[in-house]
């Protein structure tokens, strides 16, 4: 017998065993990594080249009569963002994938599915609250599931090194503590679904103009005590077994044909399993790629060349990219699948008749109601219940509440697009939720409740006089391919918070943004709550809070500066005219990894409103600090009490500090956090670790972290600024592997 014949029994029987019953349960006694090796080398060279070659799945007329080659694919869901074949034989499902990160979105369509959306990323990471994180991905995940994908594109967690980023209300914040544990758990709760996700975009996506050509500079040593350390403490939680490749260049080389990138942090040092797609366009070459560590070239027809099909199959035959290199690529994505539980339990079509409306609908509401943040309160929340007279102004709030633009939007009941805002094409359209603010204050005070819709900000202020309280819902959308301007409110709503704001000094002000704004009315006003963007049962949860049925307890993920000339790039990097073969530089060594808060502890500047600040309606305390070296990190205890009348959440706020001089990038270091709930008087004490990362500093040449021996200062803080105790603790000098370990 030949050996082509017996290569062919071997790929004819597993193809018998894997379609047998009494295999798949043999099969999935085996490791996700013997299960992959088995399919792999029963697979043919045509179906190893299916598996690293993704189609954009959209029937829309804007993309097959404006994109070149673009074909439907057969089997691919409509108006979803992509489609892999799977190999029916072998037992592999095809990919069906959908964004993001707070829903299961749809590609703009006259016939969108209408889905339950969690608040923004950022929203999500205001909250604290790794549990609530979880929950969302669970839930967002169980829509995608039942709606028949099992690749969904979320787990987006680039830092905030650019305030205007249009897409940072995707992400989660500036500090890679926070980031990779919010983002981490949200990953961890879409997976345990049995689907795949994605965690993106990896890496330093810190700004959409000329996001297809910015080539970003910075050392290893700055990269990984920032952004890849979130992405590094996200992987080691959530386990995403895929991984998206950002469109930016990184040190000269784009982001999906990086080496040090991909091969060397992402699948050497961190031991990554799973597969890196690349994101929609993102795909440059197909040697390089290949060989620096692209395993999934996705949604074809977008970039200008399909470099994973014949062009792949023709480098592997000459030896440009080895054989091996190409199984890998494919064992990575059958791996995913069998790792997941994507095989085992693959989804069944459209079952969305089956989802839990109410109970989704629960979620994203005590989500939102989490992630409210308190920045200013004279005593005007929550609403005083003898208040006869309370206006309402602006920001469609008799309707609902803002969502962020771009490929994240999800579609709900509902939503809807005002007429002459926003663009007509993408990132837009411009969407509102249908879940009133206006109405669930209505519904909940007796007062008369009356609505002005603020495009006059004189008859806004006409409006507002005598009133018991005024309040102004004030936006800024954002999206993605565009960044903000400036931090400005558009719109001339400053200029309208300030008119109402002079009419009557009792004037409350809700904002749902997309990130940090500038507040030139703040020392006018009596109050005012970031609301983000907060979902599809957003008007809910502000009313709830501001009416004091919910105490808020939602913390800044990213500190708001009192201009720009505070941020490390007052002029943001690129011009917006340059072409598509312009190649722009953006120098991150200037921050380094002293993003946010560390930056400006370093310079010694005053923000607005910083990192970790949150009030609430009642008040807390905490004592008894203490520290204490364990295994090569730190154990903190700390007693937490709720000092006021009124049941609430705190958020204990753990910083690290060397004495002395160790090599930070900045002064102080988040280095734990835990969200506790409290009724009026009672206390919990808390025991809190330490990551010794967050005490050591990255040595490239040796890929060790190192801990310095020494006292290190350890404090519990309401915020970055804002420190309420202080211990210290001996840490004996510790050498840990690129790991952690």
């Amino acid at each position: 017998m030949t050996q082509t014949k017996r290569l062919l029994l071997s790929a004819a029987a597993l193809s018998m065993i894997a379609l047998s019953p009494l295999a798949a349960s043999a099969q999935s006694a085996q490791s996700p990594d013997e299960r992959a090796d088995a399919a792999v080398k029963a697979m043919t060279q045509a179906e190893k080249l299916q598996m690293v070659f993704g189609y954009f799945s959209t029937n829309a007329t804007w993309m097959s009569g404006g994109t070149k080659n673009f074909i439907f694919p057969k089997d691919g869901l409509a108006d979803s963002a992509g489609y892999v074949p799977g190999i029916a034989r072998l037992g592999i499902p095809a990919q069906w994938e959908t964004d993001a990160g707070v829903g299961v979105a749809t590609q703009r369509s006259p016939t969108p599915r209408l889905r339950t959306a969690l608040p923004s990323g950022l929203a999500t990471s205001a909250t604290w609250n790794p549990e609530s994180a979880f929950a969302g991905g669970a839930m967002i995940g169980n829509e995608a599931k039942l709606s028949g994908f099992n690749v969904q594109l979320a787990g987006g967690m680039d830092l905030v090194r650019e305030p205007r980023n249009g897409r940072n209300f995707e992400y989660s914040g500036e500090d890679p503590l926070l980031a990779g544990v919010i983002t981490g758990n949200e990953i961890k709760g879409i997976q345990s679904n049995h689907i795949v996700s994605t965690m993106k975009h990896y890496a330093f996506n810190a700004q959409e103009t000329n996001r297809f050509t910015i080539d970003v500079k910075i050392n290893d040593k700055a990269a990984r005590e920032s952004d890849l350390l979130a992405f590094q403490f996200a992987y080691e939680i959530g386990k995403p077994a895929s991984v998206m490749c950002a469109y930016n260049r990184v040190n000269g080389a784009y982001s999906c044909e990086n080496d040090w990138l991909l091969n060397q942090v992402l699948k050497t040092d961190w031991g990554f399993k799973g597969y890196v797609m690349s994101d929609w366009g993102a795909t440059h070459s197909t040697v390089a790629a290949a060989n620096a560590g692209l395993d999934q070239e996705s949604g074809w027809a977008f970039d200008k060349s399909p470099y994973f099909a014949a062009a792949l199959n023709e480098a592997v035959n000459n030896g440009h990219v080895s054989q091996a290199r190409l199984d890998d690529m494919a064992k990575r994505v059958v791996w995913a699948l069998y790792a997941t539980g994507a095989v085992d339990d693959p989804v069944k079509g459209d079952q969305s008749a089956t989802i839990d409306w109410a109970g989704h609908a629960k979620t994203t509401q005590t989500d939102s109601e989490e992630s409210l943040v308190l920045l200013k309160n004279t005593g005007l929340l929550p609403l005083a219940r003898t208040a006869k007279k309370i206006v309402v102004i602006g920001g469609h709030a008799d309707f609902g509440v803002l969502s962020g633009g771009g490929s994240s939007q999800v579609y709900a009941v509902g939503a809807k697009r005002f007429d002459n805002e926003g663009p007509d094409g993408f990132p837009g359209p411009l969407t509102y939720y249908a879940s009133s603010p206006l109405k669930g204050i209505q519904a909940r005070t007796k007062a008369n409740v009356v609505y002005n819709d603020g495009k006059d900000p004189k008859a806004a202020a006409k409006a507002a006089q005598g009133a018991d309280v005024v309040i102004v819902f004030a936006t800024q959308w954002t999206g993605e391919s565009i960044d903000a301007p400036d931090l400005s409110l558009p719109d001339n709503q400053d200029a309208l918070i300030n008119a109402v704001a002079k009419a009557n000094k009792k004037t409350v002000v809700v904002l749902e943004t997309g990130g940090p704004v500038l507040m030139p009315w703040l020392a006018n006003v009596g109050a005012v709550v970031e609301a983000w963007y907060p979902g599809t049962s957003g008007g809910e949860a502000i009313a709830r809070v501001l009416t004091g049925e919910v105490n808020p307890s939602g913390r800044l993920p990213v500190t708001f500066p009192a201009s720009l000339d505070q941020t490390p790039r007052p002029k943001l990097d690129g011009d917006p005219k340059l072409d598509d073969d312009a190649h722009p530089h953006s120098d991150y060594d200037i921050e380094g990894a002293a993003i946010g808060y560390k930056w400006f502890d370093k310079k010694g500047l005053k923000p607005l409103f910083p990192f970790g600040y949150g009030l609430s309606y009642s008040t807390f305390a905490t004592s008894g600090l203490s520290a204490s070296a364990d295994g090569k990190g730190a154990r903190v205890s700390v007693t937490v009490k709720n000092t006021g009348k009124t049941a609430g959440s705190t958020v204990t706020q753990v910083y690290v500090a060397p004495a002395s001089d160790a090599g930070w990038e900045a002064p102080k270091r988040l280095g734990a956090f835990a969200k506790t709930a409290l009724n009026a008087g009672e206390s919990k004490t808390l025991s809190l670790s330490v990551d010794p990362r967050l005490l050591a500093t990255y040595d490239s040449a040796s890929k060790t972290w190192t801990v310095k021996g020494g006292d290190y200062k350890v404090m519990t803080g309401n915020s970055a600024t804002d420190i309420t105790a202080t211990a210290t603790v001996h840490i004996d000098p510790q050498t840990l592997n690129v790991q952690g370990k």
